[in-house]
């Protein structure tokens, strides 16, 4: 179902699968799907599935290594399609007490030194956590 916003998540998904080289057809066939909703989800006419499980399901038939740039911007593709904040976002309480200075800045609303210090702070915060996140889930892996 058309919800009317933006198509990124159908652009992204179509630009994912035509980098394995497949066509909607082969694609479909190769992975048992239906080639109609694969192109709805492309053409932006269906939204992306609900479940995770689906879109990991997704991401493994497109090569989209986990915890990859590719991966994070399919979830949140994902979850911006059906109107919703990213769950690893909603997650993490500090940056969810920060939304909305984001919400204001995105609307272009001015922000004061004070609070534009603290946006920055906090998304640096969020970078250190999430690349230590992804350290220890390699550490755990590799042992």
């Amino acid at each position: 179902m058309d919800t009317g916003r933006d198509n990124t998540f159908a652009h992204f998904f179509k630009k994912m699968r035509l980098q394995t080289g497949l066509s909607l057809r082969q694609f479909c066939m190769e992975h048992s799907l239906d080639p109609g909703n694969i192109s709805r989800i492309e053409r932006g006419i269906a939204s992306p599935p609900q479940s995770r499980e689906k879109l990991e399901e997704y991401t493994s038939y497109l090569g989209i290594d986990k915890d990859s740039d590719d991966w994070y911007d399919f979830f949140d593709y994902a979850a911006v399609a059906k109107g919703r904040i990213p769950q690893d976002v909603m997650n993490d309480e500090e940056l969810v007490k920060k939304l909305p200075v984001v919400f204001r800045t995105l609307r272009g609303q001015k922000l004061s030194a004070e609070k534009l210090h603290e946006l920055a702070e906090s998304v640096r915060t969020s970078e250190r956590s999430h690349k230590n996140e992804q350290r220890t889930r390699q550490d755990s892996v590799q042992t």
